[in-house]
């Protein structure tokens, strides 16, 4: 029941605390899955006291638990072992906290945290967050790599060291995190933040040694591979060893087997490039002296062509060709000129031997009447006819006296 209080008659600390207390520890025990951290289980001590934190998300809540039941769980439980426990809410009044009785405690299974990767896998790639068509090209040349890593840790070197090698000028922006326990994926998701808000970070590297399923949990975290997935700069994941396969792994633009594996595909090599330039520069060499062999080659078999070598000798040829043809056609006129010449004068002689007028030159005369008709017959004129008569060298008028017949 609600307590009747007022500005004059208020309740006792001890009153409400006490209330809060009865209130809290009528619920029953309940099974909680999470991380056991700051576990303090001094000697001498009865009760050990730690905190239960969530896998997921930034919250926890305190706890006690028997030191007998603890000191039984096998294996032994250390902090950041995942766990299940069975608890019951309690409210201390004198210190106003609330904290978990923990009754029975038990580890998480292998084959149970693998059930759950294996759920949560399915689930994103449904989504589409391990698509191929997502993954982007990293950049030929970095100038900037972003790196996620432990401090001080081994991963670090191998990318830092593996890197400079390969390609002495490419600068690092190192952002270090928790890379195992409760509170991994979180920094893991501020430091990868951090690194993307950046333009100059052109490539963001996540490194770790390898270790356990449990110690790489944090890189199956469903918070982290979301993270991932939006970034807008390329995100290699370098998590473990070959064996090691986190969700990480397949939400990154590019997985690597190993840390060093990681330097050594995100930068070139300047000596297999500096190779690679001389390579080319020699195969371009020779293509080009080959091609300007072959054309050298075309340009002396057409200078050697004798229309090039010696242009006079054709113009000799055609000037002597074409005088040639002027005698010949010359004195193929000329010939046909005199035959024809000849062939005039056979046929002027033949008009001649039937011209008439040769005719009169011999000695005849030609006989026409008045209307200009000739006389080829005796019966034709009549006694006093009169006649005209031509001769070879004009005209005159004859008078027919008598005509006669043959005789």
């Amino acid at each position: 029941m609600a307590l009747q209080t007022s500005p004059e008659a208020p309740a006792a600390v001890r009153t409400i605390a006490n209330g809060i207390a009865s209130w809290i520890n009528q619920l029953g025990a309940v099974w909680v899955e999470g991380q056991l951290t700051d576990i303090s289980a001094n000697r001498g001590t009865s009760t050990v006291f730690g905190t239960l934190r969530d896998t997921d998300a930034d919250v926890s809540i305190r706890f006690t638990c028997n030191r007998r039941i603890f000191d039984a769980v096998d294996p032994p439980v250390a902090d950041g072992a995942r766990v299940v426990v069975s608890a019951k809410t309690n409210f201390f009044p004198r210190r106003g906290t609330v904290a978990l009785a923990i009754s029975e405690i038990r580890h998480v299974g292998i084959g149970e945290l693998l059930a759950r990767i294996e759920r949560l896998k399915q689930l994103l790639a449904a989504e589409g967050l391990f698509a191929a068509h997502r993954k982007r090209r990293l950049p030929f040349l970095p100038h900037t790599i972003g790196l996620v890593c432990g401090r001080d840790s081994a991963a670090e070197r191998d990318v830092l060291e593996n890197a400079k090698r390969r390609w002495p000028a490419v600068a690092f922006r190192v952002e270090y995190a928790a890379v195992q326990g409760p509170s991994a994926a979180g920094e893991v998701m501020t430091a990868l933040r951090r690194l993307d808000a950046d333009e100059a970070v052109d490539v963001i590297v996540i490194a770790r040694g390898g270790g356990s399923l449990e110690d790489l949990l944090p890189f199956s975290d469903e918070g982290l591979i979301r993270a991932v997935s939006k970034c807008s700069t390329p995100v290699v994941s370098a998590i473990g060893h070959e064996p090691d396969s986190p969700l990480l792994d397949l939400v990154a633009d590019l997985r690597a087997s190993t840390p060093t594996d990681a330097a050594k595909r995100v930068v070139p090599d300047v000596r297999e490039e500096l190779d690679g330039v001389r390579q080319l520069r020699e195969r371009g060499n020779r293509a080009i002296r080959a091609w300007l062999d072959r054309e050298a080659h075309a340009l002396a078999a057409v200078r050697s062509r004798p229309a090039l070598a010696a242009p006079v000798d054709g113009l000799r040829r055609r000037s002597d060709e074409v005088a040639a043809l002027v005698d010949r056609s010359r004195r193929t006129l000329t010939h046909r000129l005199d035959r024809a010449g000849d062939d005039l004068q056979h046929r002027l002689a033949s008009v001649r031997a039937l011209s008439p007028k040769a005719t009169l030159e011999r000695g005849y005369a030609v006989l026409q009447r008045e209307d200009g008709s000739a006389v080829r017959e005796v019966g034709q004129v009549s006694a006093g006819d009169l006649l005209h008569a031509r001769v070879s060298d004009g005209r005159f008028d004859v008078e027919v006296l008598r005509p006669k017949g043959k005789e």
